[in-house]
Formats: structure tokens, C-alpha cells, sequence
């Protein structure tokens, strides 16, 4: 295990995840919000238009795509 950063709040943790506990049940929150977000629209998506109408920021959703956490494109 490895002593890290969280990408998510900054907190310091051992795990060999990115994220700490508290934020990793955070994304997997966001990331459902993102895809019933996703499948419910019918316009085209930008990351500013995600993050809008979801409320969860840029930052998290550039790193979600950065990780394929899920499907997205511009």
C-alpha cells in the first residue's frame, strides 16, 4: 500500500487507490449522476454542459474521463 494524496479533496491516505474512502463513494455518486445525466439528454455535451446540469465540477469530470471511468465524447 502506498501513502498518497487524494485527487479528490487533498486528504493524505494509505490505499493504492486515487482517491480517499470518503471521495471514492463521492465518484461513485457523481458518476451515476453523470450517466442517467448522459442517457436522459438528448443535446450535445460539453464538460462545461456536464457540469452544469449534473453539478459535479469540471475538475472531477476531466479526471473521470482521464481515468475511462466512463464513456464520453465531445
Amino acid at each position: 500500500m502506498e501513502f498518497k494524496k487524494c485527487r479528490r479533496c487533498g486528504a493524505f491516505f494509505a490505499s493504492s487507490n486515487e482517491v480517499c474512502s470518503c471521495c471514492q463513494t463521492r465518484d461513485e455518486q457523481d458518476l451515476y449522476r453523470l450517466n442517467n445525466f448522459i442517457d436522459n439528454s438528448g443535446v450535445s455535451l460539453s464538460v462545461a454542459n456536464l457540469s452544469a446540469g449534473t453539478g459535479i465540477s469540471e475538475k472531477n469530470i476531466n479526471r473521470f474521463i482521464a481515468n475511462k471511468s466512463f464513456d464520453f465524447e465531445v
